[in-house]
């Protein structure tokens, strides 16, 4: 074992590659915790608009940005090569979300069933949706871990706040900076797609910065039951690294 983290004084420091072969008790929890919240989000919420105060938003926002708060998790305790593999896993889980939604509202409904007009409003999407969705979905996360990573090795471990945030700022910029455009240009004016934009990324956002401390408790809790501190040195940080140069 090498010796303890400037952060995290009683843990062992491990690098990216080290941690990325290594066997951890709760990373498949906290996976399918990730997947299960990008996928709930995006189905429950992103049909309904709801208004609080005068503002009007996509109901899923509310849920949406707690997969960025578990994806900071996922790159703070298990590493960069980790949280990699758990985009992938969501953006498969995505596309296979999409094709089932697109088969099954297709497909014709029983005579005696009215329920179609209700079944197609909640789960038909366009094209254009589900392609915003994605392209966001996996730039804005990949682009979110990267940032928190580098952060880490820059600050040697300290300033978990600043690096979850700071991350988010940014990875959240990517995400909206690339649905919006590609969902509603055209559809939307320019205006309102920079408005909302605008809106929904400081959203996002401030909702990240009002769950930093749950996002503390998470990570000091995993870190203690994992015993190890993973900083990513030495690590092929593009998307599509194989597993065996992991």
């Amino acid at each position: 074992m090498t010796a303890a983290t400037d952060s995290s004084p009683h843990l062992s420091r491990i690098d990216g590659l080290t941690g990325a072969r290594r066997h951890f008790r709760y990373f498949d929890y906290v996976m399918a915790a990730f997947v299960a919240i990008l996928l709930l989000s995006n189905l429950i919420g992103a049909s309904k608009l709801a208004n609080l105060g005068g503002v009007t938003f996509g109901a899923g926002i509310l849920f949406f940005p707690v997969s960025y708060v578990i994806g900071d998790v996922l790159t703070e305790v298990y590493g960069y090569a980790n949280a990699r593999r758990c985009v992938w896993a969501g953006f498969f889980a995505m596309i296979f979300m999409a094709f089932m939604s697109f088969v099954v509202v297709a497909m014709p409904p029983d005579s005696g069933w009215t329920g179609q007009a209700a079944y197609e409003a909640v789960f038909g999407s366009t094209w254009r949706i589900v392609l915003a969705s994605l392209t966001a979905f996996w730039a804005g996360e990949f682009v979110n871990s990267f940032v928190l990573a580098k952060m880490k090795l820059m600050t040697g471990g300290k300033h978990l706040w600043l690096r979850t945030i700071g991350s988010t700022v940014v990875g959240q910029a990517a995400d909206s900076a690339l649905f919006y455009p590609i969902a509603f240009l055209g559809t939307w004016t320019h205006e309102q797609v920079l408005t909302v934009m605008v809106t929904n990324w400081g959203m996002k956002v401030l909702w990240e910065a009002v769950l930093t401390p749950v996002t503390y408790v998470v990570v000091n809790w995993l870190k203690s039951r994992e015993g190890v501190e993973v900083f990513d040195d030495n690590l092929d940080f593009s998307p599509f690294a194989k597993a065996k140069s992991v």
